[in-house]
């Protein structure tokens, strides 16, 4: 945007990409001048190798990346190299664990060199065989045994002691996600926890103080993350989501995997009693076979039977969490399978605490770049982790006082990569023609 201020156009400009298990999506954005997050591209592809959070084949997934980033980088009028992905999947675990370092030098403040290295000493914690840490999260500090200290920096002190959260995966599902991102011919910057990216586009400080649950359905898994006082307390991912509700469809209806998940989509409910019993739904046959009729009610109380078994894993990971009593806020849904109907009714119903839904939008800057529709849908419960990745990314380099990631390169650049790319050995043979060419054609046109 041209009319951008001086400090608008400072911002850094960051990219987040989720590999889900139904879409691979890449998400181009900085922060605008009045502190919200402004979309400058975003592109979506269908994920045919991932499944359950988990890459199962690397060749569809780089290719699902490589065409998302594509698209992203073109909208948006940048190269994008560098990226923060998002990590999930039934490996994930948390522990909690309490670390210590004592000060040399007690003339001086508590700086935040103290805090970077407690929290690089948890990173050096043995882990066991074939696990490997992702986030070390720091909770409340002690400042010689005066406990409760939310943030110490500037205060006087010899012993700072602090609680950690502590989420660790399994070393061969990260080295997949990474060497995916690799041969896409990107870099990762960071991987981010994909339940911590949720909760920063969908859930505001007051409800995080509060005490709430995230509770994020995905297309394979089910992730929940609950904060109490600011923090981040437990942290959980189940490995079913809005696909296994598809796959019951399929086999409870007899209907093809598509028709299943059109069926879900259009005419779900979460609530079987919320349905009329005269509500037919007629689906066409085979190969000249006849339509097939299907009760709305009948495919609601296969979509509930499902619906409360994830919703009782929740509950599960809530009581076990020891916050149940704690959770003011109460539950916030998002993800694709947030958008089903009646579903919150049946979470209140089955874990007696308030439930909404949670959409991105109150953090998305309005937008007169992107066109109108796709910033509609980016206001989506689908798009939340993609939105929360991009703003985790603007954070770690705003807290590094990062001017600018080297993700993104001028358009000039960009272009003569894509005439190599397009035309080879030829194009250079042809570089003296080309010049020639380019006085009359503009660049766009040569490029298409």
């Amino acid at each position: 945007m041209d009319k951008s201020s001086p400090q608008e156009r400072s911002s850094p400009i960051v990219v987040g990409l989720d590999i889900g298990t139904t879409k691979i999506c890449a998400i181009v954005g900085r922060r605008s001048k009045n502190g919200k997050i402004e979309v400058l591209g975003i592109g979506k592809a269908e994920s045919a190798g991932v499944t359950r959070g988990m890459v199962s084949n690397i060749d569809k997934t780089v290719q699902g990346i490589t065409q998302a980033v594509d698209v992203a980088g073109s909208q948006s009028n940048v190269e994008i190299r560098i990226v923060n992905v998002g990590i999930a999947g039934q490996h994930i675990k948390s522990l909690q664990h309490r670390g210590l370092i004592t000060r040399r030098d007690l003339n001086t403040e508590i700086s935040r060199k103290d805090i970077d290295k407690l929290v690089e000493d948890m990173y050096n914690l043995v882990m066991p065989p074939g696990e490997e840490i992702i986030h070390v999260l720091p909770q409340e500090f002690t400042v010689d045994n005066e406990p409760g200290v939310k943030d110490p920096i500037g205060m006087a002190g010899v012993r700072l002691e602090a609680n950690f959260h502590i989420i660790s995966g399994q070393v061969t599902a990260i080295k997949n996600i990474v060497k995916c991102v690799n041969k896409a011919e990107l870099e990762s910057q960071e991987l981010i926890l994909e339940p911590l990216a949720s909760s920063e586009s969908v859930l505001s400080d007051e409800e995080k103080e509060a005490g709430v649950v995230l509770v994020d359905i995905g297309g394979g898994t089910t992730d929940v993350a609950i904060f109490h006082e600011g923090i981040i307390r437990h942290t959980a991912v189940i490995p079913f989501g809005g696909n296994s509700v598809t796959e019951d469809i399929r086999e409870g209806c007899s209907v093809m995997r598509n028709i299943a998940e059109q069926l879900k989509v259009r005419f779900g409910s979460a609530l079987a009693e919320e349905n009329k019993e005269n509500e037919i739904v007629c689906v066409p046959g085979l190969r000249g076979r006849e339509p097939k009729e299907i009760s709305v009610k009948n495919l609601a109380f296969v979509i509930q039977a499902r619906m409360e078994e994830i919703v009782e894993h929740v509950y599960y990971e809530i009581k076990s969490s020891g916050y149940e009593k704690k959770l003011i806020a109460g539950i916030v849904v998002t993800g694709g399978g947030a958008q089903l109907k009646h579903l919150t009714q049946l979470i209140e119903y089955v874990t007696g605490l308030d439930c909404r839904v949670g959409y991105p939008n109150e953090h998305l800057a309005k937008n007169e770049v992107l066109p109108k529709n796709v910033y509609e849908e980016l206001q989506s419960p689908t798009f939340a982790t993609g939105i929360g990745l991009l703003i985790k990314g603007i954070q770690k380099m705003e807290y590094n006082n990062v001017a600018q990631a080297p993700a993104i390169a001028v358009k000039a650049e960009k272009a003569k990569y894509t005439d190599e790319r397009k035309f080879g050995l030829l194009g250079k043979i042809l570089e003296s023609g080309k010049k020639f060419i380019k006085d009359d054609i503009k660049d766009e046109d040569f490029l298409k």
